[in-house]
């Protein structure tokens, strides 16, 4: 599956609805050999680079490279947003890997950090479990079966260096 699926520019998210279970369904995914760290390639598409260079300073972006819903693009553009599979997350995985309420980002000034809700399949970085992790520009983060590369606004990026 190296093809590249064009997605419009303006097909940035902040969450979507659907039903909400009445238990916690959230299953184990695999084991940690599953969830082993493998870099993925630094390849954006045009329309991604796009709305990267489109970022207001304090912002950052989330793109979806593997999971259900590869090429989905989340703006981080609030002090939290949170990750789950609850209907009223702020970023919704539809996925039995994921928690209801399974990590919460948080943006202080330029600065992101990713928290773990106590989710059942944790939340990783760069391959290494994290209960809370300071997020820099190309970190992967894994929430379940997706797999998120994080990415800053670029007037953050030319601020710090």
């Amino acid at each position: 599956m190296d093809e590249k699926r064009e997605i419009p520019a303006d097909d940035i998210r902040r969450g979507s609805g659907g039903r909400v279970p009445t238990h916690d369904t959230t299953q184990t995914f695999g084991h940690d050999s599953d969830l082993s760290f493998v870099p993925f390639g630094s390849e954006l598409t045009d329309a991604e680079m796009e709305a990267i260079e489109a970022l207001p300073s304090g912002s950052a972006l989330l793109i979806v490279r593997s999971g259900p819903t590869a090429g989905a693009r989340y703006l981080l553009d609030t002090d939290v947003t949170t990750v789950g599979r609850h209907p009223d997350a702020d970023i919704f995985f539809d996925d039995v890997t994921v928690s209801r309420r399974h990590s919460e980002v948080t943006r202080l000034g330029t600065t992101f950090e990713i928290v773990d809700q106590r989710s059942l399949n944790g939340t990783y970085v760069n391959g290494e479990r994290v209960d809370r992790a300071t997020l820099l520009n190309g970190a992967e983060v894994r929430i379940g079966k997706f797999r998120l590369i994080f990415l800053v606004s670029p007037a953050d990026l030319s601020a710090d260096g």
